[in-house]
């Protein structure tokens, strides 16, 4: 792992400002995200992400420590821009979440979107649990969870927030996944 950049914050406050496309690789994958920096915490970055379809699909929040490198512009952007701007498809506003803390981040990312993906790529990069926050606490985040058929696990599970390296949200699985459990519990007469 490359030793993190000292102008990294300035760098991404940067690229929010300008609007810039960015490529942002992280310690934990040998790939990459291209998005838009919407918004920064004291340890937390909140990118749009662009996906390999060029086109949006939702927001991810990274630790600002994890970023290995960060691309500004990202390769290709001008290529990107086009293509989005061709298909009518306009930079998403900020969402109403809090990067202030993991907790504040967790809680407000559940009251403006239906799922939420966590990561702990440390423990595991090629595992993710997708569900709704339960509650937080200063140490650990209590997760609901969904499975990849939509149905509702019983009881939800606990996981430690320093373990936690990465948060997703409206993007077009989770959504997905949502469309259909909300579709399935409206025909059960049931409520989750």
């Amino acid at each position: 792992m490359s030793s993190p950049d000292p102008d990294l914050r300035s760098r991404l406050e940067h690229a929010r400002d300008a609007g810039s496309l960015v490529r942002i690789t992280r310690s934990f994958t040998d790939g990459w995200e291209d998005g838009y920096v919407l918004s920064l915490g004291p340890d937390l970055v909140l990118l749009a992400v662009v996906g390999h379809g060029i086109r949006f699909d939702g927001y991810q929040v990274y630790r600002l420590a994890d970023i290995s490198r960060l691309d500004d512009p990202a390769p290709h952007s001008a290529f990107v821009e086009s293509a989005l701007n061709l298909r009518g498809l306009a930079r998403p506003s900020t969402p109403p979440v809090h990067l202030d803390s993991l907790p504040d981040l967790l809680r407000s990312a559940t009251a403006a979107f239906s799922l939420v993906t966590i990561h702990t790529e440390d423990e595991d990069p090629e595992v993710c649990w997708i569900g709704q926050v339960v509650e937080t606490h200063p140490d650990r985040v209590v997760l609901r969870h969904i499975t990849p058929d939509a149905s509702w696990d019983d009881l939800p599970d606990s996981y430690p927030l320093d373990e936690i390296t990465r948060i997703d949200f409206g993007g077009s699985y989770e959504n997905a996944l949502w469309l259909v459990a909300s579709s399935a519990d409206q025909t059960n007469g049931s409520t989750s």
